[in-house]
């Protein structure tokens, strides 16, 4: 029986390293359409099928949560990361969803590429770099990358902050469909940071029992 439990956890591990690893191709896609309009339409529909293999994957994680929630009972540092587990593969199956969302205007929008004058390209290797580190934060339970993750929320914001600015100073360079499609990009972006904390926030949680709810942070299993 333990033997088998440890099995389990083992492949709950895999299988939320392999997620990650789905998400990041997903982003990768985006920046790729971002700087170049060579096969511009495989692009995007391998970020379709990214994104269902997204879904697929994060019911099997769900499905593994909830059989060693059930069957196996397990407590303190493993009851924390299946909890963690079954919290953070949401947020990963939202970045599929945004990772399609800028697929889709940049399939059917305005945009000439490679995207000049704005730092779009910029946040999507930041969200890549940010979705890698929190996800490396729980399969190696890395407290200090996970906090690292955390902090630099702080930097994509102000990087968006930064394309907003750009583009309203910069409007006549774009047409007024480009800067609507350029904003919506770079807001899916800022999502996808979140998402990417919110994974840090669970893989620290997973460390130290201790969850985070802005400035809050809460014992949740006190």
């Amino acid at each position: 029986m333990r033997e088998l439990y440890t099995e389990k956890l083992a492949q709950l591990k895999n299988e939320v390293l392999e997620l990650g690893m789905l998400c990041e191709q997903a982003i990768m896609k985006t920046y790729r359409l971002l700087i170049s309009d060579e096969l511009r339409e495989e692009q995007v529909k391998e970020i379709d099928a990214l994104e269902k293999e997204i879904d697929t994957k994060e019911h099997s994680v769900e499905a593994i949560c909830i059989q060693l929630l059930l069957r196996q009972q397990p407590v303190a540092t493993d009851l924390r990361r299946i909890s963690a587990a079954l919290k953070m593969v949401t947020d990963m199956e939202r970045i599929g969803d945004q990772a399609t969302d800028i697929a889709e205007i940049m399939e059917t929008g305005s945009i000439d590429v490679p995207v000049k004058g704005v730092r779009i390209t910029e946040m999507a290797e930041f969200t890549m770099n940010m979705v890698n580190k929190s996800v490396e934060a729980y399969i190696n339970r890395n407290l200090e990358l996970a906090r690292e993750v955390i902090a630099s929320d702080d930097i994509l914001d102000d990087l968006f902050l930064e394309v907003r600015k750009s583009l309203n100073i910069n409007v006549g360079d774009f047409s007024s469909d480009q800067v609507l499609d350029l904003l919506m990009i770079a807001k899916y972006y800022e999502r996808i940071g979140d998402h990417a904390t919110n994974i840090a926030e669970w893989a620290e949680f997973s460390l130290t029992g201790k969850h985070r709810d802005g400035e809050k942070v809460y014992e949740v299993f006190s």
